[in-house]
């Protein structure tokens, strides 16, 4: 079955968006696929989720109802591109952007567990990789590659309602984080068989240690807990996960092919503890406490076929799961895992670009929220999430 004009490019271009609304905080997925094109190749894109996510609050206290929390999870989109150059017969060389990790999180309804009389809790959470990737080929089968990662995070948090305690608590803290710049890197493998479309990659990327310059107040901004003399100036740790990503895909039949994507991220390892909140906690009688934790590696799966239909027109159909990060989960991503069903469509008008689109459904799983104080402040269920994504490619 001899498959050479179905290029292994035509099936990935036509799944723009990735992970979109995976588990805890994992956004692109972090894809090499653009590094492993023939030729050399550039690819830009943009991924938006729409998702509707709400759930009843837990009465803390007797006679305290429960309350509908409205739609936490604002809307986002996250750009991606890549530059892959074929130096040489053997030697290549990548260079990738994406925007790994990221949060959005704004509770505007009014609710006694998540919202006060000054506002309400609100997140935004922003990391940004640059991929450097140098790329060996000994023959046309084998390509090994590596190299390092400039990642940059930074993220703000205000924590209102009686779910952190109330304003004499947590309930009127707030801390901004400045953009800090650190190094990681990463390392894979991938073997193919151009003849039949078969390709397999093995991608692992390390953890990177961040050290963020935090301002972190409480009593609505009127107080910074840098003043209190009981506690140690110091910057807030956050290390980002490391990953392993596995992808395949091989020909079926004539102008057919079936992928897969397997991925599994380090979040049982991951925690956001800025160092004043964490003095704070201790001091309550809360030791060890996190603004954000998980209990549970994160493990998603990615199946699906694509066709080439003719010389311009090609698609495919996709179905997804995540297993989420563990339940009970913090109030700032209230969700567990997920099923997604996928539509992908590409127009290449030349042999040498395209333009692709797809779509995502997510039926999101069920959670309980939890903070620092408290493991349940709140019930997430039948929410859903609607992705999309665009994505340019051209061969040179």
């Amino acid at each position: 079955m001899k498959l050479k004009a179905l290029s292994t490019a035509m099936i990935l271009a036509t799944v723009p968006m990735t992970g979109a609304f995976a588990a805890a905080m994992d956004r692109s997925g972090q894809s090499i696929a653009a590094f492993l094109q023939p030729g050399n190749y550039f690819e830009a894109g943009i991924s938006v989720l729409d998702a509707d996510v709400s759930g009843r609050s837990t009465p803390l206290a007797p006679g305290l109802p429960s309350q509908d929390t409205g739609d936490m999870a604002s809307d986002y989109y996250f750009p991606a591109a890549a530059l892959k150059l074929q130096l040489t017969d053997n030697f290549s060389f990548g260079l990738l952007y994406d925007q790994p990790f990221g949060a959005d999180v704004d509770y505007n309804t009014p609710n006694l567990n998540f919202t006060d009389a000054f506002g309400g809790t609100s997140a935004e959470v922003t990391t940004e990789n640059l991929t450097f990737l140098f790329g060996f080929q000994p023959n046309q089968n084998w390509n090994f590659y590596a190299g390092p990662v400039i990642q940059t995070a930074e993220g703000e948090v205000s924590l209102r309602g009686l779910a952190y305690g109330g304003p004499t608590a947590f309930g009127s803290y707030d801390a901004t984080m400045k953009k800090d710049t650190e190094l990681g890197w990463i390392a894979g493998l991938a073997y193919q068989i151009p003849e039949i479309a078969l390709k397999a990659s093995l991608t692992y990327r390390s953890e990177v240690k961040h050290e963020l310059q935090a301002t972190e107040t409480v009593n609505y901004g009127q107080f910074n807990l840098a003043s209190n003399p009981l506690f140690t100036p110091g910057k807030t740790s956050v290390t980002t996960p490391q990953s392993v990503n596995l992808d395949f895909q091989t020909g079926v039949m004539a102008d057919t092919v079936a992928f897969a994507n397997v991925r599994w991220v380090n979040w049982e390892d991951f925690s956001i503890r800025p160092n004043y909140f964490g003095q704070a906690a201790d001091a309550r009688g809360l030791v060890g406490a996190n603004l954000v934790d998980y209990s549970d590696d994160q493990i998603s799966a990615t199946l699906g076929v694509g066709r080439k239909f003719n010389e311009k027109w090609a698609g495919n159909v996709s179905v997804g799961w995540d297993s989420g990060a563990g339940d009970p989960v913090t109030t700032l991503g209230p969700t567990e895992g997920y099923w997604n069903v996928g539509l992908g469509l590409q127009f290449s008008p030349a042999t040498n670009y395209f333009i692709a689109g797809g779509v995502k459904y997510f039926m999101l799983g069920d959670a309980t929220a939890k903070t620092a104080a408290v493991n349940n402040v709140g019930t997430f269920e039948d929410n859903d999430a609607w992705g999309y994504g665009l994505k340019m490619g051209y061969r040179f």
